[in-house]
C-alpha cells in the first residue's frame, strides 16, 4: 500500500462550514441601533428647570438626582436650554462666592443640540464627542421626550457587545 501525499486544502473542502466571529449583519448591526432603543430601557425621565429658577436649586437637584445635567423649559414644557454641571463650575470660576444665586438663564446654554428617538446612536455619539458636550435632550414632534448621555450610549453599546459575544459563542458550543 502506497503511502498517500499530501495535499493542502482547498476553497471546496470548507463549503459546508462558517465562522462566526464577524459578519456584515454583526459588524453593521450597532450602527443602525437608534436612540428610541436606547431609552427604551433607560427611560425617558428629564430634569428640568425653569430659566428664573437659581443656580442653588438647581445644585441641590444635581446632586439629589445624581446627574449632570438639566434642561431648562417654559411653562409649556418647551427647550429653551440646558445647564450641566461644567457650566456651574466655569462660572464659579469667574464670579466666585456669587453663582448660587444667579439665575438658570444667565448660564444656561441656548443653542442647544437635540437628537430624535430615530436618530442613530452611532450618529448621536459622533455629535456629542465632536460638540464635546455629554447630554443631548431627545425630542419628538417637537417636544421634550428624554435626554441621553455619552455615557448611557457607550453602556449601552458595551451591553450589546456582550450579547454579541454571548451569541456567538453560544453558536460555536451549541
Amino acid at each position: 500500500m502506497a503511502p498517500s501525499s499530501y495535499q493542502p486544502p482547498t476553497r471546496g473542502d470548507k463549503a459546508g462550514s462558517s465562522t462566526y466571529s464577524q459578519s456584515a449583519e454583526s459588524n453593521l448591526s450597532h450602527t443602525q441601533t437608534t436612540v428610541a432603543k436606547l431609552l427604551e430601557g433607560k427611560g425617558d425621565a428629564v430634569f428640568s428647570v425653569r430659566p428664573n429658577d437659581t443656580i442653588h436649586s438647581v445644585v441641590e437637584i444635581l446632586k439629589e438626582k445624581r446627574i449632570g445635567a438639566v434642561v431648562v423649559t417654559d411653562q409649556n414644557g418647551a427647550l429653551q436650554g440646558i445647564l450641566s454641571e461644567r457650566d456651574i463650575v466655569r462660572r464659579m470660576a469667574d464670579t466666585p462666592g456669587q453663582t448660587l444665586p444667579q439665575s438658570v438663564e444667565a448660564l444656561m446654554t441656548r443653542d442647544v443640540r437635540t437628537c430624535t428617538p430615530d436618530d442613530l446612536l452611532m450618529d448621536v455619539l459622533k455629535t456629542m464627542t465632536e460638540g464635546r458636550f455629554r447630554h443631548m435632550p431627545v425630542l419628538r414632534d417637537g417636544k421634550l421626550w428624554g435626554m441621553i448621555t455619552i455615557g448611557d450610549v457607550v453602556h449601552f453599546r458595551l451591553k450589546e457587545l456582550e450579547y454579541e459575544a454571548l451569541r456567538m459563542k453560544q453558536m460555536i458550543v451549541g
